[in-house]
């Protein structure tokens, strides 16, 4: 097995006609926690909180299906589809126990969605700067709707754009290392990138930003289960605002709730200590 790049073992599942890439650490008997990344990005988005989860949890980080190092499900990406493909994916792992979910950006509209098909496999919901919460989106993101220039721009991340890419997701120019520009261009050129980064994209919004439609109907279904929830948001967020943050507490009202200053769209990776100590209490109860 070769190593990620947070240095833990690289392991594949197989799901449906997929081969589905996944990292796990801790006690495979202690209560579960699964991490999401966001589109585009990989598991290594949740390196850091590993060894910080994983002294007394069963921590499963998984590269969305046609993200990251995992290959993409026969179906059109959509939430649904990424939702399906998590599950069975904890499925193939053994894991039917109620879990404790965590998703940033992407991974948390998953998140959501995985609650609303699966309620009783959900124990608590993390949604960090999630997907979701209003139209606003980065413009690198809506020029992606644009008939033939979103697959152009796809193909195009090298060792120039990459780094452009990668400081916009962290407020700390310093976040942006050799390592994770790397990683991005490997990413860029797996066989399925571009084709399922368009399908979400599409599915999800157009040059004028998030759909509203589809967050209409997720929000109010998410709501009605009020599992334990915590809403996580960096204030410096470039690619989902951090206003988004005051919509996701209107949503539900019967969150926890924390914004992290001169933070931006992965606080996880940021603030991985704070973000560990902020999310132990919802663990724990």
């Amino acid at each position: 097995m070769k190593p990620t790049a947070g240095g833990g073992p690289m392991k594949y599942v197989d799901v449906q006609t997929a081969r589905i890439r996944y990292h796990e650490s801790g006690d495979p008997q202690a209560p579960p926690v699964v991490l999401l990344h966001g589109i585009g990005r990989s598991l290594e988005d949740w390196d850091a909180q590993h060894p910080l989860l994983d002294t007394d949890h069963r921590v499963i980080s998984i590269d969305l299906p046609g993200f990251g190092l995992s290959q993409r499900m026969p179906a059109p990406t959509t939430l649904s589809t990424l939702a399906d493909g998590v599950w069975a994916t904890l499925d193939a792992l053994g894991e039917t126990r109620p879990v404790h979910l965590m998703g940033n950006s992407l991974g948390g509209a998953t998140s959501m969605q995985m609650l609303v098909d699966e309620p009783a496999r959900v124990s608590t919901l993390t949604l960090v700067n999630s997907a979701g919460f209003g139209k606003e989106v980065t413009f690198a993101l809506r020029a992606l709707a644009i008939p033939g220039v979103g697959r152009q721009l796809l193909r195009r991340i090298d060792k120039v754009s990459a780094p452009r890419l990668e400081r916009s997701v962290f407020a700390e120019r310093a976040m942006v290392t050799p390592e994770r520009v790397a990683m991005a261009i490997k990413l860029s050129r797996q066989p399925d990138f571009a084709a399922v980064y368009l399908e979400v994209a599409q599915a999800l919004g157009g040059f004028r930003g998030i759909a509203p439609r589809w967050r209409a109907e997720l929000l109010p279904r998410v709501a009605r289960h009020a599992k334990p929830t915590l809403l996580v948001w960096g204030e410096r967020d470039r690619i989902l605002p951090s206003a988004h943050l005051a919509a996701a507490r209107s949503a539900f009202p019967h969150a926890s709730w924390h914004l992290f200053p001169g933070t931006g769209h992965m606080p996880q990776i940021e603030r991985p200590e704070e973000f560990n100590k902020l999310v132990r209490p919802l663990l724990a109860a």
